[in-house]
């Protein structure tokens, strides 16, 4: 018997400080939140994809993890995230070896984040 579809897909991630990381992903961001479970926040990204995060106090930086939001506007995203005060670790840029254009910045815990848009826009296809 094959199970039912799958409905949506949630991007956990650990904080020391759920506070902080909050108003970074409601205010900076501007992410909606979703649903506050108390020690644990999920925020809307596109669609029935989700990024929660649950305050961990021995949370650690994170290494080896990169949280992409996709968008066909990565200058825009680029220009109102530096006007909200976000520090950015490389501007936009294309990088031909994987066909996208991207930045990079990091989140109050250290969370490297992607702004990505891929040069083929028929990218969703290959599911």
């Amino acid at each position: 018997m094959d199970p039912g579809p799958l409905d949506a897909q949630i991007t956990f991630c650990y904080t020391r400080d759920l506070e902080t990381t909050a108003r970074f992903y409601e205010e900076i961001v501007g992410l909606p939140l979703v649903l506050d479970q108390g020690g644990c926040r999920i925020y809307g990204t596109a669609g029935s994809a989700y990024l929660g995060f649950c305050g961990r106090p021995t949370a650690r930086r994170p290494e080896g993890v990169i949280l992409t939001l996709v968008t066909d506007d990565v200058d825009g995203w680029h220009e109102r995230l530096a006007a909200r005060g976000a520090a950015f670790e490389k501007d936009p840029q294309h990088n031909t070896e994987y066909g996208i254009y991207h930045c990079f910045l990091r989140d109050p815990n250290g969370y490297l984040i992607e702004i990505q848009r891929f040069d083929n826009p028929d990218w969703r296809s290959g599911r």
